[in-house]
């Protein structure tokens, strides 16, 4: 057995136990299949021990590999802390900060306000991450995370900017075929685009008092960014924030008189680098940015 494992080869073993397949580890870890599988055998090898059965719908660890699996993690802390320490203590102006907000967020508000960043300060780099998912900013897969919900991870310093008006729309080809509703119970009687999966529209309208079922939405998709493309193309009538919804030429707002709960959005970032000059500088540009799109 050789114990004289690094850090890299934990981290290839605890990516296949988590994600059960090459495949999905490769992408998480931005390597190839090929090479991930090679590096399982690896350590294997170096152990002398089998981590994982081979099944045709992926992997899954042995008793042995799951044992290894809340060391691993240990390790994967220590090092998200090393990096963290060292981030935290640059000094320059400079360098990359990694911003990860929702597909629509990123899609729709945040390109001009990221253009406006480039601008005012050329030498801080931006790497967007587009992504519905919550990216975990200890272990470094984000420096600044714009949220709709306040994170609960300790460490994690949060600053609500407000809540996010909602409005209904639909474009004006839609409009011009089926007519306009003027009340909320005509919505029963028109074409929806919702969410699949997710019941937050249903619950919304339950609330306000439409008896609304999965039936009434006649086109459904929990991809955010997706979902509203779809609204703009004509689909149906649908959600979505105010302020983008406003400046879109496709689209008219109806019922503005329909009270809807606004969405709080929050920025976030680990506490070890809130305070490195590029990732504070990014920080305040994009709660200024931000500002004009909240309440």
């Amino acid at each position: 057995m050789d114990m004289r494992i690094d850090w890299s080869l934990m981290e290839v073993f605890l990516a296949v136990a988590e994600t059960g397949s090459l495949s999905a580890a490769a992408r998480q870890l931005g390597s190839s299949q090929p090479t991930v599988g090679r590096q399982v055998r690896e350590i294997e090898a170096r152990l002398g021990a089998e981590l994982f059965h081979r099944r045709p719908r992926g992997f899954e660890v042995t008793g042995t590999g799951a044992a290894l699996i809340a060391p691993a993690r240990a390790m994967r802390d220590a090092m998200g802390q090393v990096a963290l320490s060292v981030a935290g203590a640059e000094t320059r102006l400079a360098g990359a900060v990694r911003i990860t907000a929702p597909h629509l967020v990123s899609h729709y508000i945040l390109p001009g306000i990221i253009a406006q960043m480039r601008a005012e300060e050329p030498e801080i780099e931006i790497d967007l991450l587009p992504s519905d998912s919550t990216e975990n900013l200890l272990f470094r897969e984000a420096d600044i995370a714009v949220r709709m919900y306040r994170s609960d991870q300790l460490d994690i310093i949060t600053r609500k900017l407000g809540d996010v008006p909602i409005g209904i729309f639909a474009a004006k080809r839609y409009l011009a075929r089926a007519g306009r509703p003027e009340r909320p119970e005509d919505l029963a009687d028109h074409h929806l685009v919702g969410y699949d999966r997710s019941d937050v529209i249903l619950q919304g309208m339950r609330a306000a008092g439409l008896p609304a079922e999965r039936g009434w939405f006649g086109t459904r998709c929990d991809a955010q960014a997706t979902n509203w493309e779809l609204v703009r193309q004509g689909c149906g009538i649908g959600f979505g924030q105010l302020k983008v919804g406003m400046a879109d030429p496709l689209l008219d707002r109806l019922l503005p008189d329909f009270d809807i709960p606004g969405i709080p959005m929050w920025l976030a970032a680990a506490q070890a680098m809130r305070n490195t000059p590029r990732i504070r500088r990014a920080w305040e540009m994009l709660a200024a940015g931000l500002r004009p799109f909240v309440s």
